[in-house]
């Protein structure tokens, strides 16, 4: 198996860009609640989930460590977005500007929405990276469909649990809480499972173009070391 500190790769600076981008995006759409059909939830659920795709996808070919790193760039994206969003919502508008308040309602996020957004993103990709990584050893690399389905379900469960209860325990109803947790878990779990042809199409493509199919057999799993 090849040294993967030594490599070199054509496309994941990409992946890893698209990947923050993503977050980003979905961090700032997170300040409206919709209604999709039968699903009630925040708006950055609608492309969230494709952060975990990325992750899948990341994990499956450039391995752990790598994956961990990406992780490490989105938190740091988030948390900057997060402070400078907050700093210019606390300076003083200019005498005839008329849109504070409207800046303050949809930019102006609390320090609560801010750790709960930080929290459950840190938790929930470190566990999908995790059980995918891990069960791609077990099975040898056969059935991939399983690892991403399966790193979802544990990975946007404790997003998703984390998230809304940080964020809103004691400021939504307790019906209101419990249908947003629910809606935000089964549209993205079903939203990974629709797209799984996607993502085997992403991953061989990637495996063929980089020449990687990297396994983490002896890989240090600490979330806290960022050596790749």
């Amino acid at each position: 198996m090849p040294d993967q500190r030594a490599r070199g790769y054509r496309y994941y600076d990409l992946v890893m860009a698209a990947f923050v981008a993503v977050l980003l995006i979905s961090n700032i759409a997170s300040t409206k609640i919709l209604v999709l059909g039968p699903f009630t939830f925040d708006g950055g659920t609608i492309l969230f989930p494709i952060s975990y795709i990325f992750g899948d996808v990341l994990t499956e070919v450039y391995g752990y460590s790598r994956s961990r790193r990406v992780i490490w760039c989105g938190f740091g994206a988030a948390a900057l977005m997060a402070a400078f969003l907050a700093l210019v919502g606390a300076l003083p508008p200019a005498q005839d500007w008329q849109h504070q308040e409207a800046y303050q309602a949809i930019l102006g996020t609390t320090p609560r929405i801010v750790a709960a957004s930080l929290v459950a993103y840190v938790a929930g990709e470190f566990s999908n990276s995790m059980v995918l990584a891990r069960m791609k050893v077990l099975t040898q690399g056969r059935w991939l469909w399983t690892r991403t389905i399966a790193s979802t379900l544990v990975g946007q469960g404790i997003d998703t649990v984390l998230f809304v209860l940080i964020a809103f325990a004691g400021v939504l109803p307790a019906p209101l809480l419990w249908v947003v947790m629910l809606s935000n878990y089964v549209f993205k779990c079903c939203f990974e499972a629709l797209v799984t042809p996607l993502t085997y199409r992403v991953v061989n493509g990637l495996k063929a173009a980089e020449a990687e199919d990297y396994y983490d057999v002896d890989t240090d799993f600490n979330p806290f070391h960022l050596s790749a």
